[in-house]
């Protein structure tokens, strides 16, 4: 797996509020040794940021468009960040 950090973006739509969307995007992120954060917008929407090994990324990414056992996704928007954008410890909910 390459070591280079890069940063990515995705915007989930479906129903991915109050079914542990972030809570659980959360745990698979440090799963992969990520860090970013997972947050609820005002839309319905749930945006994503990560960095770390592309190999990571691409994992989570896939994760994303299952989620949790609750969540129904109907869409996922990715996009490519500035690693420097996104956190450099841990991973954040709110």
């Amino acid at each position: 797996m390459s070591t280079a950090v890069e940063g990515r973006r995705w915007l989930i739509s479906g129903r991915v509020q109050g079914v542990f969307f972030r809570a659980s995007t959360r745990r698979q992120a440090e799963r992969l040794g990520l860090t970013g954060s997972a947050t609820n917008l005002s839309d319905g929407r749930v945006e994503v940021a990560a960095r770390g090994p592309a190999e990571a990324l691409e994992r989570l990414e896939a994760w994303l468009h299952k989620g949790p056992t609750a969540a129904r996704v109907d869409s996922v928007e990715g996009f490519g960040v500035d690693p420097s954008d996104i956190v450099e410890s841990g991973f954040q909910t709110d």
